[in-house]
């Protein structure tokens, strides 16, 4: 009987601390960065709200919008998969940006207090280890 309750109490949890250590987006403030000469776009994530400045001064004031329920639950699952520590170390997997060919882009994380950022990529061609989650997030400055 002590051997099956610690096989139990073992199982349950190993599965408990699994499910801790899955990032809550909620907690995470994410921001994307995109710009050239000519062109500025900066969209910020924070509690299911995005919003989308296109003002490099920042004397525009965008206007927070609620994202929808199913495009919400996609970019959790996304963010689940991002590994942050390795974020810094992601390589772009084109150079369009150092002749003018692309945006220069970055993301930022802010999770639990502590910054995560990738090092600069082209615009619309992130790192694939972060394509999908990008990809989302770019998606909702592209509905306005």
């Amino acid at each position: 009987m002590k051997i099956l309750s610690l096989l139990f109490l073992t199982i349950f949890l190993g599965k408990g601390c699994d499910s801790a250590k899955a990032q809550e987006i909620s907690n995470a403030v994410i921001e994307y960065e995109a710009n050239t000469r000519g062109f500025y776009q900066k969209i910020t994530v924070k509690n299911q709200m995005v919003t989308v400045s296109k003002d490099r001064s920042g004397n525009d004031k965008p206007v927070p919008t609620k994202i929808a329920d199913a495009d919400w639950k996609e970019l959790v699952e996304c963010f689940k998969t991002v590994e942050l520590d390795s974020l810094a170390r992601l390589k772009a997997p084109t150079e369009k940006r150092f002749y003018d060919g692309a945006a220069i882009a970055n993301l930022k994380i802010t999770y639990k207090d502590k910054a995560y950022e990738t090092t600069s990529f082209d615009h619309g061609f992130p790192p694939k280890q972060i394509k999908k989650f990008v990809n989302k997030i770019t998606s909702f400055a592209k509905k306005e």
